[in-house]
């Protein structure tokens, strides 16, 4: 199992109930940046550390690289929220980009958040491959 596993779930389940009160209160319909804001405001009035940028290492054949990863959300450092506001279902280049950071970052969850969707189609919980497993 990820370490940081048991923190993510736990974080995500309330960034899950964030979400879900931004959009009761701000309703459909707006910029993917002001859905940003306030999920950000949100989960610091819940008591979590939201970052946006990160800075990761990463190694290629022997040559160690850095780079600053700009997600959308990085919560409690331990699960990524990546933010759209689209009409339709969210495709798999958005699920690619999220597992990316997920990756580079070595975070076991992800969340992925579509302000823009209808109920069924919101919000959509990625794991990195083996996570949850002890």
């Amino acid at each position: 199992m990820h370490p940081l596993y048991p923190k993510a779930d736990a974080v995500f389940t309330d960034a899950l109930d964030a979400c879900v009160e931004v959009l009761d209160t701000m309703g459909m319909g707006l910029l993917e940046s002001v859905y940003a804001v306030c999920l950000e405001r949100e989960l610091i009035l819940r008591g979590h550390t939201v970052a946006k940028e990160k800075n990761v290492a990463y190694t290629y054949k022997g040559h160690t690289f850095s780079t600053n990863l700009r997600a959308d959300l990085l919560v409690d450092d331990c699960l990524v929220i990546e933010l759209k506001s689209i009409e339709g279902e969210l495709s798999r280049v958005h699920q690619m980009q999220l597992l990316s950071y997920m990756k580079l970052l070595d975070y076991p969850l992800g969340l992925l958040a579509n302000f823009g969707a209808t109920e069924r189609r919101r919000f959509k919980r990625l794991l990195l491959k083996g996570a949850n497993r002890a």
